[in-house]
């Protein structure tokens, strides 16, 4: 275990914290886990977050978000919160949790950001899964996953779903939107990679949700994306952190994160029975670097947590994964590249 010193040498207490619970087991009694629990509030990464918290409870920094307003501001606070370990008792994510509450609809779903330019004629999307799916999120991985009122944004988030269990672009003008080549999916002809994302990861951070149909459903479809790009390995774990900005809405998950696809994985339950997850779990492998960590190149200083983030998700693959998906796996290309007629 290479990795385990140099773990356990960073400076953040939450990152040192998480290392010794999740991946070496300590009980809740370990004196070394109950001092470092004593430090996580001061660990500059939550507290920096906590001391910008707006009075009304949500978040104004345009670094959290640049598209949805302080409801994906505050959303993206809650989940870096929820990374970091913090538990939803904790003053600033209770909150958080009010605010976000206070914006829901009374059919469970939040509000669509206002998208369209001033002067502008087109019309614009009447409905966008993540919409509510980021303010979903946010709550769930705060602790907040099987409060009535996110169970209400969970029911209407499934009711969004296509026949054929992906989730689309959204609705306008009473059809579906079309779906650009990068946000494709190999075995759904109107869903979208970033929305079916978006929804699989609330689903996934819900104690009984994530091993519904539903997740299942939409984790086989993301499957069938055969493509490695390494480049984007952590992506999401770093822009949880700081370390990536926070930007659109339909382009949210745009990057096709391998690191994120095996943490659906571990959540939903598949196992490397299934070939595709058993090639990813071989690459992952593959990437990982001599001293055991997986380096995020574009910001180095996330190397560490995208490390613990993927040593969670693989140990929990090898040790409890089992389920298998039923797509075929396909060669994917966003887009077509048409033969010249001359």
């Amino acid at each position: 275990m290479t990795w385990l010193p140099l773990l356990l040498a960073d400076r953040s207490p939450c990152l040192r914290r998480l290392v010794l619970r999740d991946l070496m087991g300590r009980p809740p009694e370990d004196p070394e886990l109950r001092e470092l629990e004593g430090h996580v509030e001061g660990d500059p990464l939550a507290a920096e977050l906590v001391a910008a918290q707006n009075p009304d409870g949500s978040w104004s920094l345009p670094a959290l978000g640049n598209a949805g307003g302080e409801i994906q501001r505050t959303a993206t606070a809650l989940a870096r919160l929820g990374l970091l370990g913090l538990p939803a008792a904790h003053p600033a994510i209770r909150r958080g949790a009010d605010y976000l509450f206070s914006q829901q609809r009374e059919d469970g779903a939040w509000p669509l950001p206002e998208a369209r330019r001033e002067g502008e004629e087109r019309e614009g999307y009447s409905l966008i899964p993540l919409q509510t799916a980021i303010p979903l999120r946010g709550l769930a991985a705060a602790g907040y996953a099987e409060d009535p009122r996110s169970e209400r944004a969970y029911d209407w988030l499934c009711a969004q779903r296509l026949e054929d269990g992906a989730w689309p672009t959204g609705i306008a003008s009473g059809v579906y939107g079309g779906v650009a080549g990068y946000r494709r999916l190999a075995h759904s002809r109107w869903g979208c990679r970033s929305n079916t994302t978006g929804a699989l990861l609330c689903l996934a951070l819900h104690p009984t949700r994530r091993h519904g149909p539903e997740a299942r459903r939409a984790l086989d479809l993301l499957l069938g994306r055969e493509t490695r790009e390494a480049y984007a390995l952590g992506y999401e774990v770093a822009r949880l952190l700081g370390a990536e900005p926070v930007r659109g809405l339909l382009t949210t998950f745009a990057r096709f994160d391998l690191a994120l696809l095996a943490w659906l994985c571990a959540r939903t339950g598949a196992g490397t029975g299934d070939p595709r997850v058993a090639a990813l779990v071989a690459d992952l492998r593959a990437m990982q670097g001599p001293y055991g960590l997986w380096e995020y190149a574009a910001r180095p200083q996330a190397s560490r947590w995208v490390t613990l983030d993927l040593l969670r998700s693989l140990n929990t693959i090898d040790a409890e994964g089992e389920w298998i998906g039923t797509e075929p796996r396909t060669p994917f290309a966003p887009y077509r590249h048409e033969r010249p007629r001359y």
